[in-house]
């Protein structure tokens, strides 16, 4: 009877480690084929993040990673599900299944790289310090003893964090939209972000606006896919270098941004 219960009891520890484990096993977004038979791509955005996520005025998402989303859906001859997520989020989602692939102002680095698959370049994004045109920075050692804002989880944030001095209080916020209503408010007037985020910031200082002060990296911006996906990933690199060669790309960058996409990005279509 000992013997029985011990048994049972072992039975039992395995099945519970056997559901922990399930529990915490990454569940990868959906193939390729499956995105297919579905006939929907869930595509992950911040809509939080200006002029990449958006809502309009009529609560309509937009935004250029919006438009290229409903671009490759089109392309696919699939439904778009945009699956709204925040920047800190926006991997999560993917390795959560919440959804096949993410568009979401997402740069590519080795960190990320060791997680998800990227496809090849679709835009690039810079990283700055932005501040008033009287606040006297030059360099990243005039921060000490100021404070910056930025949003959390982005590039932004890891550089900011990465080259900023000692001394220097970095105030982080979940997304773009509340960094940028720091410093509309007034609360903060420095901020670590992108160029076009910035442009989209001074749309509501008036004469008072923001101005590249230092540029702390450019990175290049892919589309993330789960790993052990690779019918999905070449898929997706066939539709950004069509996209590029077309001028689609370019034309949806330019539309949001008020650039064309730099010519190391625009090479990928040739």
């Amino acid at each position: 009877m000992t013997h029985l219960r011990l048994n049972r009891g072992m039975a039992i520890l395995a099945m519970t480690a056997a559901t922990i484990f399930a529990a915490q096993a990454p569940a990868y977004a959906n193939t390729l084929a499956q995105v297919e038979q579905a006939k929907t791509l869930r595509v992950a955005v911040d809509l939080n993040a200006p002029p990449y996520g958006m809502k309009d005025a009529n609560l309509h998402e937009t935004g250029s990673d919006v438009e290229t989303a409903r671009l490759f859906a089109k392309d696919l001859g699939v439904k778009l599900e945009i699956v709204p997520t925040t920047q800190a989020n926006r991997i999560p989602f993917l390795l959560t299944n919440k959804a096949d692939v993410v568009i979401s102002s997402l740069s590519i680095t080795p960190k990320r790289q060791e997680v998800v698959d990227f496809s090849i370049p679709y835009a690039a994004i810079q990283s700055v310090i932005a501040a008033p045109k009287d606040e006297d920075i030059k360099t990243m050692e005039d921060l000490a003893g100021k404070t910056v804002v930025t949003a959390r989880g982005t590039t932004n944030d890891a550089n900011v964090t990465r080259l900023a001095p000692a001394g220097t209080n970095i105030v982080r916020f979940e997304n773009d939209a509340t960094a940028i209503t720091a410093v509309t408010s007034g609360r903060a007037h420095i901020f670590s972000g992108a160029p076009s985020i910035i442009a989209s910031l001074n749309k509501n200082l008036g004469d008072n606006p923001l101005e590249t002060k230092v540029v702390m990296a450019t990175a290049m911006m892919g589309l993330g896919v789960a790993k052990n996906n690779p019918e999905l990933l070449e898929k997706i690199n066939e539709l950004v270098r069509k996209n590029l060669a077309n001028g689609k790309l370019n034309t949806i960058f330019k539309k949001f941004h008020g650039t064309d996409l730099p010519q190391e990005v625009l090479a990928e279509g040739k």
